[in-house]
């Protein structure tokens, strides 16, 4: 997603007058709109928050909206994609590469982490939704659970016990980030900021690794 604002423009597409300038963060109406329904599905949630509502906050007419979506779950599917999929493919490249398997894990935890804590809304809180075990949401879950399985090989390989419990623990860590996020948002994260964290959470996975009973 784009991180520019746009300059004001009274056009939400060929043949879509806006009701009002731009507002929202994106180089195209299409990016408004996603802009718009993450900074709403994470204030309101999903059942929360309306079209109706996400087109007001773009500034365009609602019927405007479904030219680029047809639903609001597909939307959703697409904010939950974007959380999962840079990550899903770093975890193939680094399954396949050489090198130590603990350094791939970390280097996979440190991006993992960074674009979660970094993304201009906490999407990662999305993942609590009831509708997000729904059917239509297939996709999304089988791309976080293919990530969860590379975390667990990765740390199998350090550890050289794919029995060993803890190789269930660094996908958990990396996902942390979204609660300190939610916590950092209400003030309650101690003056502390998720993003200020990433070294620290990186850091207790390899502590948790390296770790000898």
């Amino acid at each position: 997603m784009a991180t520019g604002t746009r300059t004001a423009t009274t056009s939400g597409g060929p043949g879509r007058p806006r009701l009002v300038p731009s507002r929202r963060r994106g180089e195209t109406a299409r990016d408004e709109i996603l802009d718009a329904a993450a900074e709403l599905f994470t204030r309101h949630g999903y059942t929360g928050t309306s079209t109706r509502m996400i087109a007001e906050a773009v500034g365009i007419r609602q019927a405007s909206m479904y030219h680029y979506f047809g639903t609001k779950d597909d939307i959703l599917a697409h904010l939950l994609e974007t959380t999962v999929l840079g990550s899903v493919e770093q975890a193939r490249a680094l399954l396949d590469a050489d090198g130590p398997a603990l350094e791939r894990l970390l280097t996979l935890a440190r991006y993992d982490v960074e674009q979660l804590a970094r993304a201009r809304w906490n999407l990662g809180a999305l993942y609590l939704l009831p509708e997000v075990g729904e059917p239509r949401f297939v996709e999304f879950r089988a791309a976080r659970q293919e990530l969860a399985a590379a975390y667990a090989a990765l740390t199998a390989t350090a550890l050289g016990d794919p029995a060993d419990k803890r190789c269930l623990l660094p996908f958990r860590l990396v996902e942390s980030v979204i609660m300190m996020r939610a916590d950092e948002q209400r003030g309650e994260l101690g003056g502390q900021t998720a993003e200020g964290l990433v070294d620290t959470i990186v850091g207790a996975i390899r502590m948790l690794i390296e770790h000898r009973a």
